[in-house]
């Protein structure tokens, strides 16, 4: 079901609301395909998991307890490399990673809009 155009201009504000309040988190819950997974990761992250396992079988072969569970970490590292996240960002304002604490938040106009609207409703009831 499509949003109207009041709806779609709501949720417009909301989420430049969000981004001026707490980019960080904003960027968190964005979709956008530099935060997705990178193939790059996979590929590596594939990789160090069959040596991991070729290790882990070597040591099991080899009746080297130590070497299994070498080949475990490994294995274990692969995963990791796989489903981490690229650490590059190529947002703008990225940077200014250091909040200041000298800035109080303060409610926009939009939020105070809102409030006021729902004690009218809360009054009329």
């Amino acid at each position: 079901m499509p949003l109207s155009e009041h709806e779609q201009r709501l949720l417009d504000q909301l989420e430049q609301q969000l981004h001026a309040e707490d980019p960080k988190f904003a960027h968190a819950l964005s979709s956008s395909p530099s935060r997705s997974m990178s193939t790059r990761n996979i590929v590596i992250g594939v990789l160090i998991g069959i040596t991991g396992l070729l290790v882990l079988l070597g040591g099991v072969a080899t009746h080297l307890i130590v070497l299994g569970i070498l080949g475990f970490l490994v294995m274990g590292a692969g995963v990791y490399v796989a489903i981490s996240r690229p650490k590059f960002s190529d947002t703008p304002g990225a940077e200014h990673k250091t909040g200041n604490g000298a800035r109080p938040k303060q409610k926009s106009g939009f939020m105070n809009g809102l409030e006021e609207k729902w004690e009218e409703r809360r009054r009329e009831q």
